[in-house]
């Protein structure tokens, strides 16, 4: 597994969660998607009216009119950094999984299931992972192939292929590689490298000044030596190796781009031949990482951030080859000891919790699910979809999406900022826009997959090998437009510029997101400004730059392209003066593309909305009417609870603004919110009637 992913590596990308890795590293944090915002109760279908605050104005503070009971009532549960509708969500979704994977274990347990076949795989993944007694009984030894190696290394290139050997595995060290489409020209797979090999979530953490951070690296630095005692060292030894790792790290920080600088996919584009990529290496074997990662020996390279990579050829003539070693055994065990003995996952829960304010670990079965569906996802996703996604759910869906895809082409027709010939080409790309829904049309092969019965790790690894190989096997060749980001059950959805599609797992069309039973307003609220967001992701600050084609490509005039950026500018503005905690605000310039899409969103929803109505006014329900309904399922949709030190991580590395900001920011530019309400646009919305419109 490439890690982050590719589009992370390239730019800060939108909604797959960039800092997933950090949590893996250091909390065995189980759900990605349980870090989006949001909650909402999910006992009952469309609006949960149990859990409004009448004591409060709707047009006043409508975050707490449509959730103040339920924030009242909600205690973040122990194991959590926060809680809401995606958690929820997720906890339903993992319960429904776990009697997939549990039913594969007993059969893989008493040989029913065939060997080589899926349900064995899967049955023999996650009840090997379930084994507390056998990694603990194992401790290191299944690492023990790596540490030897690390321990081997006499030169510089025997570092790099070492690198190259962890990088195989899936344990991102000094930098990341892997393959993917091109971004200008987006119908082949190319090598891609770039920026890496932090230990914390983000460059920032390493640069910024205030008490906070201090503190996070100081603890960081002793949470790293802590590690190393596990593995053997003695406490000098590992504190002092502790520092050098430090130091490089630092350095490789420095040279980073920061995550609103990778909000440019141009900043992260650097077309070269893999000849001329290894000339950026003089008296250094860049070539044997190459050959040991498996890239091809010709063909371009995307060579995303020179500037990183020149401060790590600096590093690697410079720095000491026992530093290094430290530098590697860390990354080694900063990702494997989520699989290894109890001792190296208490250590990481203990610096992980610091970070994120979480009280206690997941039970270990929805840790060990998490892994195996990061693995073999498609493989239990089959067996997933049949139980909670039926045939009728996904034309529902469908249908959603199309009924917002009129809705924002209207909109795009109907803009009084655009010229003409940008309209031609955004309406042409919408028209090229690829949906997948629920689950893929192909499933993907896992028969070159083994899965045996030695340790958890080696599992993973062999996992890892398999997907590092099946990915290599693309460069060069057409990119198959079929393929998923996200395995079937993720509560989550994503737009990936490069092909220009919109996908939807089956694990997010689930209530109170989407229910059958629900009225439209409830669904076009909830699920309908789900769609509206990540379709309005292909218009935002990054994926504007792409074309119909996935290319990166300007296809702007420059006129309207200043316009697009003047009102930008104002939604950065607006969102930079937000502060979830006392002291931290909101960066409005990371945040810029999902607040885009959020506005968007909300606003292509709500016409979508009124056009599947064809006229006629909704009943009444509860005492709300048809539009405020709708606003409502918006509101309860983003709910969510936060620890302080989660919400202060947050802000630094999440490109989504909080969920209390993402209903009350983007209901700030929506003068049809303040007439469901009965208010005067003009005299009761915070911008006195000032509303951004981007979309």
């Amino acid at each position: 597994m490439w890690r982050p992913s590719l589009l992370a590596l390239l730019f800060s990308e939108s909604d797959s969660l960039m800092y997933r890795n950090f949590f893996h590293r250091m909390t065995g944090f189980a759900v990605a998607a349980l870090l989006l915002s949001g909650s909402s109760a999910i006992a009952q279908p469309g609006v949960d009216v149990s859990t409004i605050d009448r004591s409060v104005k709707p047009t006043e503070d409508f975050y707490r009119f449509a959730n103040g009971l339920w924030l009242d009532k909600t205690v973040i549960p122990a194991a959590y950094p926060q809680y809401g509708t995606f958690a929820e969500l997720t906890d339903r979704s993992q319960e429904a999984l776990r009697k997939v994977v549990e039913k594969a274990a007993e059969d893989a347990r008493s040989g029913k299931a065939a060997p080589g076949t899926n349900a064995r795989k899967v049955g023999d993944f996650y009840r090997i992972g379930l084994d507390e007694e056998r990694a603990n009984r194992l401790g290191i030894e299944p690492i023990r192939p790596e540490l030897d190696r690390i321990a081997r290394i006499r030169d510089v290139g025997e570092l790099l292929e070492t690198i190259a050997f962890l990088h195989r595995e899936g344990i991102e060290a000094g930098f990341s590689a892997g393959p993917g489409p091109d971004l200008k020209n987006s119908s082949r797979y190319i090598a891609n490298i770039g920026q890496g090999g932090l230990g914390l979530p983000d460059r920032d953490y390493y640069v910024k000044t205030d008490e906070a951070t201090v503190g996070i690296r100081k603890g960081y630095q002793e949470h790293v030596a802590k590690m190393l005692a596990l593995l053997g060292d003695s406490p000098a030894d590992a504190a002092q190796s502790a520092e050098r790792i430090m130091a490089i790290e630092t350095r490789l920080a420095k040279a980073s781009l920061t995550g609103v600088e990778r909000r440019d996919p141009n900043a992260s584009y650097h077309l070269m031949s893999a000849e001329e990529v290894l000339k950026r290496f003089p008296g250094v074997p860049f070539d044997r990482y190459r050959k040991t990662l498996g890239f091809p020996e010709k063909g371009d390279v995307n060579f995303a951030h020179p500037t990183f990579f020149k401060e790590f050829h600096t590093l690697l003539t410079e720095v000491p080859l026992d530093h290094w070693k430290a530098y590697l055994r860390w990354h080694l065990i900063a990702t494997t000891g989520r699989y290894l003995s109890q001792p190296f996952i208490e250590e990481r829960f203990r610096f992980g919790s610091a970070m994120t304010g979480q009280k206690e670990l997941l039970p270990r079965w929805k840790r060990v699910l998490a892994v195996t569906d990061e693995n073999l996802g498609e493989a239990i996703g089959q067996l997933y979809v049949q139980e909670n996604f039926p045939p009728e759910a996904k034309e529902k869906a469908l249908t959603l999406v199309r009924n917002l895809i009129g809705a924002l082409k209207e909109r795009i027709t109907a803009l009084d900022w655009m010229s003409a010939p940008t309209k031609e080409q955004a309406l042409r790309k919408l028209g090229k826009i690829a949906i997948k829904i629920g689950y893929p049309d192909k499933w993907r092969d896992y028969s070159a997959l083994e899965v045996a019965t030695d340790s958890y790790w080696r599992n993973v690894a062999r996992a890892h090998e398999f997907e590092t190989e099946r990915l290599l096997r693309k460069i060069g060749k057409p990119v198959d437009r079929g393929e998923w980001g996200m395995t079937p059950p993720t509560v989550n959805a994503y737009y990936n510029p490069l092909l220009n599609e919109i996908v939807f797992p089956a694990g997010i069309l689930q209530p109170p997101f989407f229910d059958p039973k629900a009225d439209d307003a409830s669904n076009y609220g909830a699920i309908g400004m789900v769609i509206g967001h990540e379709l309005t992701h292909g218009f935002d600050d990054q994926g504007r730059k792409f074309d119909a084609e996935g290319n990166l490509r300007d296809w702007w005039t420059p006129d309207d392209a200043s316009k697009f950026q003047e009102r930008s500018a104002v939604l950065i503005k607006q969102f930079s003066a937000y502060s979830p905690i006392e002291g931290v605000n909101v960066n409005g310039a990371l945040t810029l593309g999902e607040n885009i899409a959020d506005l968007g969103g909300l606003n292509v929803a709500y016409q979508a909305y009124l056009k599947a109505l064809g006229g006629k006014e909704p009943p009444v329900i509860a005492g709300f009417t048809g539009k405020q309904r709708f606003f409502l399922a918006f509101a309860q949709a983003w709910r969510v609870k936060t620890r302080p030190e989660m919400a202060r991580m947050l802000v630094t590395i999440d490109p989504h603004s909080p969920g209390l900001f993402r209903v009350k920011g983007t209901l700030t530019n929506v003068p049809m919110f303040w007439e469901a309400f009965g208010a005067d646009p003009a005299k009761a919305s915070p911008a006195g009637g000032k509303f951004i419109s981007i979309w």
